[in-house]
């Protein structure tokens, strides 16, 4: 399991063994629809590894998969149409545990990518980076806070398929030992409508993809860390939000908090 020796030591000494039944989402079958083992459910298995322990509130759990581009085969012709395809994963929060708050802004568990700068991001492809920041109020209270996700609001220049693939958008990230959930996150469309100018707001859910024109921005917020411990006050037990404002309905203890997951999930893609 690693790659390189190392010293001696009772963890190499005491065995392990997996059991990993077959057509679980571990194993699935040939037959099954599968995408993102690697980058979502890791994430997952290590929460779940981590929650098992109790050793610390859930992390944002994803890695926010954002990818967009346009170009490859068409379907009626077969001819192929030059184009490109961006792909960046997202920070969100981290969780805390008994001595150590989580941190913000960071990746968690099994990633740990870098994202273009800014003005490398803008001057190789069309689009305009409005918003990259932190998530304020978005981490779980506690004794020892749940870090702040992260907020990103592109702007795309030229038409584009764009496709968002996350985790934590209708259940949020669970608090450990008495601290408080972490945020859900959130994926936006600012849709600009092509022939009146209007703008509408449409929430994506955790999983899409879909063509945006110009003038089209996506807007990923992504899911703060839970916190651990009851937290000390009052004031502690409150979600703070920042200047982006998404509506009640999608606020923390909204419609979110009750019904099947079913119910959860259409109330958090509800347009």
């Amino acid at each position: 399991m690693i790659s390189t020796d190392i010293p001696l030591n009772q963890g190499c000494l005491a065995p392990i063994k997996i059991v990993c039944p077959e057509n679980t989402i571990l194993s699935p079958s040939l037959k099954a629809a599968t995408v993102g083992s690697n980058v979502e459910t890791s994430q997952r298995i290590v929460d779940l590894i981590l929650k098992a322990f109790q050793a610390c509130g859930c992390s944002q759990g994803t890695c926010n998969n954002l990818t967009f581009g346009y170009g490859g085969s068409d379907p009626e012709t077969g001819k192929v149409v030059k184009g490109f395809g961006y792909y960046e994963t997202i920070a969100g929060g981290s969780g805390a545990g008994a001595d150590w708050a989580g941190e913000s802004g960071v990746h968690t568990h099994v990633t740990n990518t870098r994202i273009s700068d800014p003005e490398i991001f803008e001057r190789r492809y069309p689009v305009i980076l409005h918003e990259f920041s932190i998530r304020r109020g978005s981490g779980g209270a506690g004794a020892s806070p749940g870090g702040d996700g992260c907020i990103r609001d592109i702007e795309f220049r030229m038409p584009l398929q764009v496709s968002i693939l996350s985790e934590h958008r209708v259940i949020a990230p669970y608090g450990m030992a008495g601290g408080g959930e972490g945020m859900r996150g959130l994926n936006l469309w600012i849709r600009k409508d092509p022939e009146d100018g209007s703008v509408r707001t449409i929430s994506l859910g955790g999983k899409a993809t879909t063509p945006m024109n110009a003038g089209d921005r996506i807007i990923v917020l992504t899911p703060g860390g839970g916190g651990y411990g009851p937290p000390a006050d009052a004031a502690q037990k409150k979600h703070v939000y920042g200047a982006f404002t998404i509506g009640a309905k999608f606020a923390a203890g909204s419609t979110l908090n009750n019904g099947s997951l079913g119910q959860r999930s259409a109330a958090a893609t509800d347009n």
